[in-house]
């Protein structure tokens, strides 16, 4: 794999040659919906009368007792025909990606179902302050990076996704070293993902998205198990101009847990140079056990969304303010680090 070239969160240069190429567009216009079948609904009868079952002297049961319970049949019925009716959009070519390449329906009905039992049974995430993101319009949330492998960021999109009581969905931004990667760099774009560029996350702000970026980069994920749980440099402060930009609050989110999926004890720099990477992990159990030492610790983890830190009382020049943006940089930072403290404090075993 060629060297991977890290682009900083906070390059304002414009991609619109090599990014816009990648993206999908919408490949089918949405048809309309097919008119649902007629049901024949028995007449009732009128008061005073008997119906067919009562002159018969048969017992009319009624509604829910004895009969048919709740989510039965009828229930895997709608399962099995919402199935087969996303199977034919899927094969016909009736759904919709937007600029980003972003396939909402796929997302929600594969892409989550397939990330959720990791979330919900084998890092059992327990989820707070979820009320802090706005239930409308844009927002950013600003979190800690750790673990090895982004594993963290997927948990933080999947708590967004099942726990929001509006039901949003966040757009992560992610280094283009994940879009090299074959397979992956489908995938990611279909989940909602984007490169970690200022313009892409200005304009998805715009749109009222929540957008959710690791300012640590590389140096967050691959750091030494030593240095778990400090927070590694936020780089220039430019997720910080972006939202001052766009107007939205930054709202900043700690994880617990994720440190220890992947204990880092060594970095094979050479190797890691000749494969392209960043960094090249040596964990207690890889590369020595082979393929099982790739399987992640099972620890708890928490996600915290704390309080949101507005930016719309901001002048327009304000994003071009460098006291300013190391201000603002340097309380999320300061936020995020204080809250990591008091989870570590109040959790009780690192798998419990």
């Amino acid at each position: 794999m060629a060297d991977a070239k890290v682009i900083p969160f906070d390059d304002d240069r414009s991609r619109a040659n090599g990014q816009r190429a990648g993206r999908r567009r919408s490949s089918g216009s949405r048809r309309k919906a097919e008119p649902s079948a007629v049901r024949e609904v028995p007449v009732s009868p009128l008061p005073g009368q008997q119906g067919p079952l009562e002159a018969s002297g048969e017992a009319v049961p009624e509604p829910g007792a004895a009969g048919e319970p709740e989510g039965g049949s009828g229930g895997w019925e709608r399962r099995v025909a919402g199935g087969l009716a996303f199977l034919r959009r899927r094969i016909t070519g009736d759904y919709e990606v937007d600029e980003f390449g972003y396939d909402k329906e796929l997302t929600d009905h594969v892409l989550m179902s397939m990330v959720r039992p990791l979330y919900e049974k084998y890092f059992r995430v327990e989820v707070k302050g979820i009320e802090n993101i706005p239930s409308d319009g844009g927002a950013l949330v600003v979190a800690n990076h750790s673990g090895t492998l982004p594993l963290d960021g997927l948990m933080m999109q999947v708590a967004v996704h099942d726990n929001h009581p509006a039901n949003r969905h966040l757009r992560l931004l992610a280094a283009d070293l994940v879009f090299m990667l074959p397979v992956v760099n489908e995938l990611v774009r279909k989940a909602g993902h984007t490169l970690a560029c200022a313009e892409d996350a200005e304009r998805l702000l715009q749109r009222g998205e929540v957008v959710g970026v690791m300012p640590e980069g590389f140096k967050g994920i691959g750091k030494p198990f030593s240095d778990r749980y400090k927070l590694q440099r936020f780089g220039r402060g430019g997720f910080v101009s972006t939202a001052l930009r766009a107007g939205t609050p930054i709202v900043p989110c700690s994880i617990v847990g994720a440190e220890e999926i992947y204990p880092m004890i060594g970095n094979a720099k050479t190797l890691a140079r000749l494969l392209g990477f960043p960094y090249f992990p040596i964990t207690p159990t890889f590369p020595w056990l082979g393929p099982l030492g790739a399987v992640p610790l099972p620890t708890k983890w928490t996600i915290q969304f704390g309080e949101p830190i507005p930016t719309d009382g901001y002048p327009p020049e304000a994003a071009e303010d460098p006291m300013l943006m190391f201000n603002l940089t340097d309380q999320v930072r300061e936020q995020i680090q204080h809250t990591l403290y008091k989870l570590l404090v109040q959790r009780r075993s690192v798998f419990f």
